[in-house]
This record gives C-alpha cells, structure tokens and sequence, in this order.
C-alpha cells in the first residue's frame, strides 16, 4: 500500500476556489483501479494550507494514476503557491482501538 500526503501553499482568498476546482479530479480519481481514498480538504487552523491525503493498493496503481494525470491534468483554478507532499510506501496496517 502507499499513501501520498501533504498540503498545498495557496492564498486564502482563494482556498475555497482552489478546492472547488479539483472537485472532479477528487471524483474521478476515486474511480480508478487500486484508488482507495483520495481527498484535498482545507486546514480548519491555517488558512494557506490544502491538505491532500491519498491512499493506494499499490505502486502500480499509482503509476496509472500518474500516468492518466499526465495524459489528461484534470482541474484548473488557482496556482497553489507552492506544496510538499511524501510518498509512504507501507508494510502493514492494524485497526485502530
């Protein structure tokens, strides 16, 4: 499994436009093989901040989505300002509690 997290530097006056741009590409990418959770969500504490947190089966479903990405961006709207988002490659998982 990979999870890619990590968050978007945009102006806060443009925070929410950011968001509702990426709406369909939030949609669609749920859609593809191996996508088992994929969000950009504004930071409730830091207006600048967009946070996207994405779950994956594995290395090659990330590929195709890269792949697909690279084929046909998807979105629009306003520049992020800058962003740092990691790739996590993991071992395991256990439930919480």
């Amino acid at each position: 499994m990979l999870i890619v997290a990590g968050h978007f530097d945009v102006d806060p006056a443009e925070r929410d436009e950011f968001i509702t741009s990426k709406l369909d590409a939030m949609r669609g990418t749920r859609t593809e093989n191996g996508c088992l959770e994929y969000v950009m969500s504004a930071d409730p504490v830091d207006a600048t901040r967009v946070v996207l947190f994405e779950r994956w089966a594995d290395q090659a479903a990330f590929d195709g989505h890269m792949a697909a990405m690279a084929a046909a961006p998807r979105g629009g709207g306003p520049a992020p300002k800058g962003f740092s988002v990691k790739i996590y490659d993991i071992a395991g998982e256990r439930s919480f509690g």
